[in-house]
């Protein structure tokens, strides 16, 4: 097995066009068995800028590639697994194919793309062996995204409400938030598979929403998936896309109100500054997440 440290910083997406997933009706039949129930729809209009959310009063954050850029793991994490198994003749599967066929999907919907013919039970178990291995990995190798510590703080000193939002299983959404120390900042942590569907349906983020008792006018999304965006954007809230993983291009097309590659971007903070003159401070509650 090669060396972890050198596969991660060797890790690199390629700039290619993702596919977009077939959810037919079998498929969507399998997220609606989750429980609870969220709500599934919203009337609000699509904003075309973070501007109209003013006055802001909550941020809502996805996980992996959002908080953390943790494709790199991910990446390697299932070439390893998949090879085991002979996924394709045993070959290493690439770059190309993780971006293409695995990168921001739910393990319900890989089921039907890497293992069509496997049985749910087995299928699971090989996900379930998986999300083990990464979470391994990724306590030892997992950085924050840069600029991370500036955002946290700017969105407490304002007083802003604040929820993560992930289609992650709870196990490693937990893992990941508690090696940023990020466990009593987030007041809630919406879990997709807990909620009638998952990512891209606007279903997790109407959820959030929900929980935090904010309107969706005055919140908006961090993202670094297309499925993510896809759901913010349904939820009828703006969304920052982060280029940490996927192409600049498709986050845009995907909704993607501003495309930014870390926090530390000038673009970003000039809105955020016009932003917090217009931001009436809201109080956080204390009620954290299970």
């Amino acid at each position: 097995m090669p060396s972890l440290h050198l596969f991660v910083s060797q890790f690199a997406l390629p700039k290619i066009h993702l596919l977009p997933f077939s959810y037919n009706t079998q498929t969507q039949n399998l997220y609606s068995a989750a429980t609870p129930r969220c709500r599934i729809s919203s009337t609000s209009p699509r904003h075309s800028s973070l501007a109209s959310v003013a006055p802001l009063e909550a941020i809502l954050f996805d996980i992996d590639g959002t908080l953390v850029d943790s494709d790199p793991i991910h990446y390697y994490a299932f070439r390893e697994m998949l090879q085991e198994v002979g996924f394709h003749g045993g070959a290493p599967i690439t770059e190309e194919f993780f971006v293409n066929s695995i990168s921001g999907k739910h393990n319900v919907e890989l089921r039907h793309v890497l293992f069509p013919d496997w049985d749910v039970e087995k299928a699971m178990k090989f996900f379930d062996d998986k999300e083990a291995m990464f979470r391994r990995l990724a306590a030892e190798e997992m950085k924050p995204v840069a600029g991370l510590e500036k955002l946290i703080k700017w969105v407490e000193d304002n007083g802003l409400r604040r929820a993560a939002v992930t289609n992650a299983p709870r196990s490693n959404a937990d893992l990941l938030i508690s090696i940023l120390g990020l466990e009593s900042f987030f007041e809630f942590v919406i879990i997709g598979s807990e909620c009638n569907r998952v990512k891209p349906f606007p279903d997790p983020y109407l959820k959030a929403l929900e929980e935090l008792g904010i309107s969706s006018e005055h919140a908006f999304v961090f993202e670094d998936s297309v499925s993510g965006i896809k759901a913010g954007v349904g939820a009828g809230m703006p969304v920052v896309g982060l280029a940490t993983g996927n192409p600049e291009r498709l986050l845009s097309e995907a909704g993607a109100t501003m495309v930014i590659k870390d926090y530390t971007e000038p673009k970003l903070w000039a809105v955020l500054d016009g932003l917090e003159k217009k931001t009436r401070p809201a109080e956080v509650g204390t009620q954290l997440s299970g």
